[in-house]
């Protein structure tokens, strides 16, 4: 790891601390996170022009391995949304111990050693963010439900985890979603700079350079995966669906402060191993 990204990860630690003191306020809490994904986004391709200006070769591809708790039979919900997080990073996913047991599952995550260094610290913070509301959300929706209608003990938890599963898999959509998003438009905003009028041709070079590494970067981490797990299934979708729970966790991940100016590749995600 290079002096400035160990810089720079310990500055955005520092952030997350602050995000997760409990003196602050909830928008003190998402601002802090708002800044940590956004610093680490913003020096992951200021790296690629640099290694594209310098004309040396990209940055390696490794794996990481990401717990995932299964507390409460929401397992398979949260790997489907981190691994979307991931993906948006350019990363692609592998799950172990996928099955419907409220045991912990792990998270096999292959993309750059900039991407990995990024979800390394911010998906504890976003899951801390993803489950909170998560629970809260659902909580507030059982209440409701018991006002209004005489609904037994067993049919208000069934209807809490139905809610609860659609809720965590649409806030990590949605997150996904806003990662893109705000990836293309910093990318985009490099063209303007090197198109502009009083821009060096050192400066295009660099930024047109670094969109080829960036995009190149997606084709090797593809490769290195399929060299690592060539006989993959694809994953298949989970059955549980809350149409009103799907519509919070969406609205809710698409407010979430993760870094993307006001708000935080293409990769794709398999199975070790799922059972239903």
């Amino acid at each position: 790891m290079t002096e400035a990204r160990q810089k720079m990860i310990e500055r955005v630690r520092g952030l997350l601390r602050m995000a997760e003191d409990p003196s602050v306020t909830d928008a003190e809490s998402q601002a802090f996170t708002a800044k940590a994904a956004e610093l680490m986004t913003r020096h992951a391709i200021a790296e690629a022009e640099a290694r594209a200006e310098r004309g040396e070769q990209p940055e390696s591809v490794t794996r990481m391995d990401f717990p995932v708790s299964g507390v409460g039979g929401h397992g398979k919900a949260r790997v489907k949304a981190l691994a979307g997080i991931a993906a948006a990073y350019g990363c692609q996913s592998a799950v172990r111990g996928n099955t419907s047991a409220n045991t912990e599952r792990t998270l096999i995550i292959v993309g750059t050693a900039s991407a990995l260094d990024a979800l390394r610290v911010l998906l504890p913070s976003i899951t801390m963010q993803m489950e909170a509301s998560a629970r809260f959300t659902a909580r507030e929706h059982v209440a409701n439900l018991r006002e209004l209608r005489n609904y037994d003990r067993s049919t208000l938890a069934t209807e809490r985890s139905r809610f609860y599963r659609s809720f965590v898999r649409a806030y990590g959509h949605a997150v996904a979603e806003r990662i893109k998003e705000f990836r293309a438009r910093l990318r985009g905003e490099r063209d303007e700079e090197a198109d502009s009028p009083g821009a060096e041709s050192g400066e295009e070079a660099s930024s047109r350079g670094a969109e080829v590494v960036l995009r190149a970067d997606i084709d090797r981490v593809r490769e290195d995966f399929q060299r690592r797990f060539p006989e993959l299934k694809p994953t298949r979708p989970e059955r549980t669906h809350h149409r009103a729970g799907y519509r919070a966790g969406y609205a809710r991940g698409r407010r979430a402060e993760i870094g993307i100016g006001t708000s935080v590749g293409n990769g794709g995600t398999s199975a070790l191993s799922e059972k239903e």
